[in-house]
């Protein structure tokens, strides 16, 4: 798209390529590194970095809200010219979307410094390391219209997420933090309203690019098979009698996150949630 050339990072596919290639391996090297190594105590900079990303999360979704109300945004199917300036300060926000994703490869980076690699999942690194692929080529050829439902959704839940991250990381907040399981059922319903979207585009087109929208919700549908199937094992699998017996009744507190942080910062939890 002509109107976000010159734009960082997006001239080129080799930054991102190499930025994902450099988070991959800081995890396997960081895994090596850190193995003979007492964790690091990082409570201080986990504070700062959730209060950052609520924030920036807190601005894409009121500015995503305000560009779309301003251009008259079709809700059911918008094209990527039809709205002018609009589109222009959509496509704007979403690259600072594009580029949160860079930053949150931090999620992983602090599971490498204090030792979590139980945390580490599948789900984690493909979430973390496909989403920043995907939104530079979305940046690059559909950067407004239609582009903007899921990251309006995402930013939403990323404001609460990341509020709750910061918030279990301090001591007297952890006995108001029992909503976790909603966030975890908001960012599977996310997920399904993602793909419903996407496919009203295609049911009744507006001429958004066709294949662009079958590729986004084959891509939502491998997070909401796997998200599922997490889902099941983590809340609708009944604890044992000697589970019930040892878990103390505070949830445990480990690396200024609570046990059941969720494995991505898009809302996979670890599966040794304390029942």
């Amino acid at each position: 798209d002509p109107r976000v050339r010159g734009w960082f990072l997006l001239d080129s596919y080799l930054p991102t390529f190499f930025l994902t290639g450099a988070y991959l391996l800081c995890i396997w090297l960081g895994t090596k590194f850190m193995k003979d190594r007492p964790p690091f105590s990082l409570r201080t900079h986990l504070i700062v970095y959730n209060l950052g990303i609520t924030l920036l999360s807190l601005y894409m979704l009121i500015e995503l809200i305000l560009a779309t109300w301003e251009g008259g945004y079709n809700l059911q199917c918008q094209n990527l010219h039809s709205a002018g300036e609009a589109d222009i300060r959509v496509a704007k926000v979403l690259w600072w979307y594009y580029f949160s994703k860079v930053i949150e490869f931090m999620d992983t980076i602090f599971f490498v410094l204090r030792k979590k690699s139980s945390q580490i999942t599948f789900l984690h690194v493909y979430h973390h390391a496909t989403m920043f692929n995907i939104w530079w080529c979305v940046l690059n050829w559909i950067p407004c219209g239609q582009s903007f439902f899921g990251p309006t959704l995402n930013s939403f839940i990323h404001v609460l997420m990341y509020s709750y991250y910061g918030l279990s990381v301090i001591p007297s907040m952890r006995k108001y933090l029992w909503w976790k399981k909603y966030l975890t059922q908001a960012q599977l319903i996310q997920f399904l309203l993602t793909i419903v979207h996407t496919l009203s585009a295609a049911v009744k087109p507006c001429g958004f690019p066709f294949g662009c929208l079958m590729f986004q919700s084959s891509y939502m549908a491998t997070l909401v098979i796997l998200f599922i199937n997490f889902y099941i094992k983590t809340y609708q699998k009944a604890p044992s009698r000697a589970t019930t017996k040892e878990t103390p009744v505070t949830t445990e507190i480990k690396n200024g996150f609570h046990k059941d942080y969720f494995a991505a910062a898009n809302g996979f939890l670890d599966n040794k949630k304390a029942q």
